[in-house]
């Protein structure tokens, strides 16, 4: 018996699933007939269909296929409809003469008008910057080519990689009143270096497949959230470069939606489809994307890109005039394993230092990311608390009421005095110690998100020095723990609880942004050496107090032995020299601190020439998309969830989306995408609800001078 496989999951989804339609030819594979195609599935995955008599597009199929070795080539061959010795005739004139020698049309048909003379003369054409039309009313016409062949041959010409660098239309189709499909190329899942392409004779019928088509709803999602105009708004330098980043650009969001979390992740887009799939003649290598980025970095610069972005966010977190806009602060560290030497942070997660660079990053309150910095100097959140408040102010203005949030690493007097005098609002934990009331002293209750909080405010606390009070809230979880927090709002009590309590949303943004999105990679390798007057902590010092308390704890241990043994012992003889000893290296070491400082310039101190840190320029870049990115994935999913019996798992259910194949159909005002995503019956339907709503939306893609709407619909609606 099979076990569930993603594959069965969609068939059991169909409408009919009786032996004659669904044709298993391994445990994860089969051929799905319907009224005019079939439809060829492995491991959940729609890799390709044709229709009754589209022999070139099935054969390319099967040959892909027959050279996984644990597929049976009888049972292949049987759910493809054929018999074993017509697939072993199949498979030997392929090892004889190439793939191009696959019979593409059936028994009796008609040859193709087109002959090799013909064809050469038309890529010469294209060749030379011709389009389709330009090159059918050269040549084309007299030759006894019709036009729809001629703008089949510039597609197929394109998708094979013989296009020049010089941009072509972005879609690389004619435009037509008539709809117009982009053709897709046969993949061999197995073997994906002996990819072919199916000529433009075999056109599909109803619309041929291509490789991750659903990224195309992150990617207008992205280029609506500005990310395209910001970033390429910024390069000042030659136009034909332009293209090339938002190529680039293009490739780097949809391998981040396909889960790959670095630049490294355009390898999985290097297929047949790749090109299409970008609009451009073929698809950046990792090393090219680099190159690109880093020439973008080291001519236009980064900051302001990312400020520019920050600034969209904000108009989403704009909130009416009375009321206030929450922001949630918060450092998190980028640990680093590399063999360089760099500065040691504390990570709470492993409760330890480690080597690594600090991150601050602010998100709101329904924990979308807004803005991020790096800190490799480790500074404390009490040192950045004013800096990125004022930084919100600018942005929102000084009318827009301000809610910071943060935890107790930053509830010190003297910054939680300064924020208030600045007019901005806060709430944060008290520090311990503070006094623990009686359940009596809680005299009021509030309902908190389904939850029954105790409260008590009857007396402020005091900054000290002369700082004033600020608000203290006493709290009693339902679990019976007392927590207090400290504020300067207007907002009521349960509002002051439940933005602590929504706190979380940042620490799992954290989680998340890391496992999906890949905020943790270090993306930038080159390093540069701090700047000579540099102080950093003396590793000198740090070594020597270390080796104090050891003396000091062998000083202890001597002492607690020598009390218990009686005087007559002999072991006492070898306690008091240790003793001694211990003392003797307290007294010596002791000597030695005044001379060696807690902190002291870099150049004076044993990592003279080794401390670097790693230059932010493309971690920055980077994580201006991951954060463009995790705010898209974010509107969607909060839209698909909504549609779900299951919301929490919408996000699974959307990478599932993103790396769906489709057809795509391209007319003068829209371009249609029919996606084939993974789902059960319910997820199917949510899917489609969500499509549905996207399409109202009536995006765009990047890189269209038309700008034509962007349409999609589900195959299993």
């Amino acid at each position: 018996m099979k076990t569930c496989t993603a594959t069965q999951v969609i068939i059991a989804n169909m409408e009919s699933t009786d032996d004659n339609k669904v044709r298993w030819f391994s445990d994860i594979g089969c051929v799905v007939k319907h009224e005019e195609s079939s439809a060829v599935y492995v491991g959940g995955t729609l890799i390709g269909s044709f229709g009754r008599r589209e022999v070139g597009v099935r054969n390319l199929l099967l040959v892909g296929l027959s050279r996984d070795k644990r597929i049976r080539k009888g049972k292949l061959a049987e759910a493809f409809g054929l018999g074993a010795e017509r697939l072993r005739q199949i498979s030997r004139q392929v090892e004889r003469d190439g793939i191009d020698a696959l019979p593409r049309r059936p028994q009796g048909g008609r040859v193709s008008p087109v002959t090799p003379q013909m064809r050469r003369k038309m890529e010469q054409l294209f060749a030379a910057g011709l389009s389709a039309r330009a090159a059918y009313e050269r040549y084309g016409k007299r030759a006894g080519i019709t036009s729809r062949t001629a703008r089949l041959m510039r597609v197929q010409w394109g998708a094979q990689g013989k296009a020049q660098e010089t941009p072509e239309p972005q879609l690389e189709l004619e435009l037509t009143d008539e709809p117009v499909e982009i053709e897709e190329e046969v993949v061999s899942v197995h073997d994906p270096e002996e990819q072919a392409v199916a000529t433009g004779a075999d056109q599909l019928r109803g619309g041929t497949y291509i490789r991750f088509a659903g990224s195309w709803l992150l990617l207008a999602l992205a280029h609506a959230l500005r990310l395209h105009t910001v970033v390429l708004s910024r390069w000042r330098g030659p136009a034909s470069f332009r293209e090339r980043l938002r190529v680039v650009l293009d490739a780097v969001i949809i391998a981040l939606g396909l889960g790959q979390r670095c630049v490294e992740g355009v390898r999985r887009l290097n297929s047949d489809s790749g090109g299409l799939l970008l609009r451009s003649g073929g698809v950046p290598t990792a090393d090219r994307s680099r190159k690109v980025l880093h020439r973008y970095v080291s001519e236009a610069g980064v900051m302001w890109a990312h400020l520019d972005m920050m600034q969209c966010y904000m108009q989403v977190a704009r909130r009416a005039e009375k009321e206030a806009a929450v922001f949630y602060v918060d450092n998190h560290l980028r640990p680093y394993t590399g063999k360089h030497t760099v500065r040691k942070g504390w990570r709470m997660q492993d409760k330890q230092v480690k080597p690594g660079t600090t991150d601050y990053y602010v998100h709101d309150e329904d924990g979308r990311p807004v803005w991020r910095f790096d800190v490799p100097s480790h500074d404390s959140l009490t040192s950045w608390l004013l800096p990125v408040t004022a930084v919100l102010r600018g942005a929102l203005g000084e009318q827009q009421r301000i809610l910071v949030a943060f935890d107790r690493a930053g509830a010190y007097p003297e910054q939680l005095a300064s924020l208030r005098d600045r007019g901005l609002e806060f709430v944060t934990y008290e520090r311990r110690p503070y006094a623990l009331l009686s359940s009596e002293a809680f005299t009021e209750t509030v309902e908190v998100n389904g939850e029954r909080f105790g409260l008590c405010e009857e007396h402020q606390r005091n900054l000290g020095k002369g700082r004033g009070r600020v608000r203290r809230l006493s709290v009693r979880t339902p679990q019976g723990r007392q927590v207090n927090l400290l504020a300067s709002s207007q907002e009521p009590a349960w509002r002051l609880i439940e933005v602590m309590q929504g706190r979380w949303v940042q620490e799992n943004g954290f989680k998340h942004g890391n496992e999906r999105w890949g905020i943790n990679q270090l993306d930038g390798r080159k390093v540069e050496p701090y700047a000579p007057g540099t102080v950093i902590p003396n590793p000198g010092r740090r070594r020597l107090d270390h080796a104090l308390r050891l003396a000091r704890r062998r000083e202890g241990e001597a002492l607690r032995l020598l009390s218990r043994l009686p005087a007559s012992d002999p072991k006492r003889v070898r306690c008091e020299r240790d003793l001694a000893t211990a003392r003797e290296d307290q007294e010596r070491l002791e000597s030695q601190r005044p001379q060696v400082p807690k902190r002291a310039p870099v150049e004076e101190t044993e990592l003279r020439g080794k401390l670097v840190h790693h230059q932010g320029g493309l971690k920055m870049l980077m994580d201006t998309i991951r954060i463009a990115c995790a705010n898209a994935e974010s509107e969607l999913s909060a839209a698909l969830g909504s549609f779900m019996h299951r919301p929490q798992e919408a996000k699974k259910v959307l990478a599932n989306v993103f790396a769906a194949p489709g057809a795509v159909r391209i007319n003068r005002k829209s371009i249609t995408v029919t996606l084939s995503p993974v789902g059960t019956r319910g997820e199917q339907r949510a899917i489609a609800s969500l499509l549905e709503q996207v399409n109202r939306a009536r995006y765009t893609l990047p890189g269209d001078p038309e700008r034509r709407i962007l349409r999609f619909r589900s195959q299993f609606s």
